[in-house]
């Protein structure tokens, strides 16, 4: 009898084994999606800006933007999400823009300009370098800068957020960590697939000390709303829970004026004497 169970249990465990090395070396490219070519620049947009370098922690050559707005005190440190790359955010660095707020936004690394290929450490590693130019080569008070995150962004803001004090942290259509979207795309497969890579969010959130504002749209294709809500459990007071429409990629601006009125209050809020916003 132990035999005969033992015989069909084992190549059972057997074929798990070797599928969850397949997907081990796979599950990069099923989570990250960078292009090379930066098909614009600020320039093309009627935006001043200037073309930034910097070496991350383990010596890769980062390539980002600061978009500077003139008169602005506070600066947004910007992580998009997992395809694309910078030159891809043009309506969002618009938005910002209108808000009277300077914005560095980063290439990580295999995206864009940038050396290398993206993995979760390596994606932490250059959030730390953003930060790092910021507030050590540019100068600027850690109190004056708002991370924000978008999908994928929200993890690597929110990991930052909990080693750094920024005035305060932004996520907008984030999961709450790389399991709970592997449920929700592979239903029967998460259960004896090994996660190569965690991105959680919602656990790193609760190390985060800062005021938080959630953004998400009930009709998110890609990232359910219910992780959303999941998110926004997750953090500590004072937060702010934003809900808007449309999909994934379009929501913020599906949800306008909306979405700008609640970026612009919360931003408002992070500092005493916050210079006015400006409209363009």
């Amino acid at each position: 009898m132990i035999q005969r169970l033992l015989s069909l249990i084992l190549p059972l465990l057997f074929g798990v084994i070797l599928l969850n090395v397949f997907l081990f070396f796979l599950q990069a490219s099923m989570i990250f999606f960078p292009l090379r070519e930066l098909q614009q620049t600020p320039t093309d947009w009627e935006l001043d800006y200037e073309d930034v370098w910097i070496n991350s922690e383990d010596g890769l050559r980062l390539h980002g933007w600061y978009i500077p707005r003139q008169g602005a005190r506070q600066t947004v440190l910007f992580f998009h999400g997992n395809a694309g790359n910078i030159s891809h955010r043009r309506e969002s660095i618009e938005i910002f823009h209108r808000l009277n707020l300077n914005v560095f936004i980063l290439s990580y690394r295999g995206y864009g300009a940038s050396e290398g290929k993206p993995d979760e450490k390596g994606l932490y590693n250059d959030a730390r370098s953003a930060w790092r130019y910021l507030t050590v080569e540019r100068k600027i008070k850690q109190q004056d800068i708002i991370l924000f995150g978008r999908s994928l962004g929200g993890a690597v803001a929110t990991s930052l957020a909990a080693e750094v004090k920024p005035a305060g942290l932004i996520l907008e259509s984030t999961f709450s960590s790389a399991g709970d979207m592997a449920a929700v795309l592979y239903p029967i497969l998460h259960w004896v697939i090994y996660p190569r890579y965690t991105f959680d969010t919602a656990t790193r959130l609760r190390q985060v000390q800062i005021p938080v504002m959630v953004i998400h749209s009930a009709d998110d294709e890609i990232i359910p709303f219910r992780l959303g809500q999941k998110v926004f459990r997750a953090a500590r007071e004072p937060k702010q829970f934003v809900e808007i429409r449309g999909d994934h990629n379009g929501g913020f601006l599906l949800s306008q004026p909306q979405y700008q009125q609640e970026l612009g209050a919360f931003i408002g809020s992070l500092a005493v004497a916050a210079p006015p916003l400006l409209s363009q």
